[in-house]
């Protein structure tokens, strides 16, 4: 297992506030922002696509799929694949995508186990935002 942390830790890099995804090309924020915030699923969309971070205004919601593409199943109390996110809390985080067939609820993931689940839209969970990068 060793090992294998270390290669999945390699597919992430940091310059200023955002790490970039080398295998899916995903750019993430992480700040204290990301740690320290919480929104309601509206505002966290808002939020985003309002972000203007190291020069990028490009930012978004990430859906459930993006946001599982940093979890380790393997670690818990921070279930975040490698070591190179800074800001991270072993807490709810939301995705942009709502649940199928219950509209007033919205997926996200819990970084403390890396589980995903949903959420009624007005509770107020963290936000890391999102961009296409290169």
């Amino acid at each position: 297992m060793i090992g294998l942390s270390g290669f999945l830790s390699a597919d992430f890099t940091k310059v200023a506030d955002i790490v970039t995804d080398s295998k899916t090309g995903l750019q993430w924020q992480d700040n204290n922002e990301t740690n320290s915030t919480t929104h309601t699923w509206q505002d966290a969309i808002d939020h985003c696509e309002a972000l203007g971070l190291d020069g990028h205004d490009d930012w978004r919601l990430p859906n459930i799929n993006e946001l599982q593409s940093l979890v380790d199943k393997s670690k818990s109390n921070s279930a975040v694949k490698g070591d190179t996110f800074e800001y991270v809390r072993s807490s709810f985080y939301w995705s942009s995508t709502t649940v199928l067939g219950y509209e007033d609820n919205a997926w996200g993931v819990d970084f403390s186990n890396g589980g995903d689940d949903w959420g009624n839209k007005s509770h107020s969970p963290y936000v890391r935002c999102v961009r296409a990068g290169q």
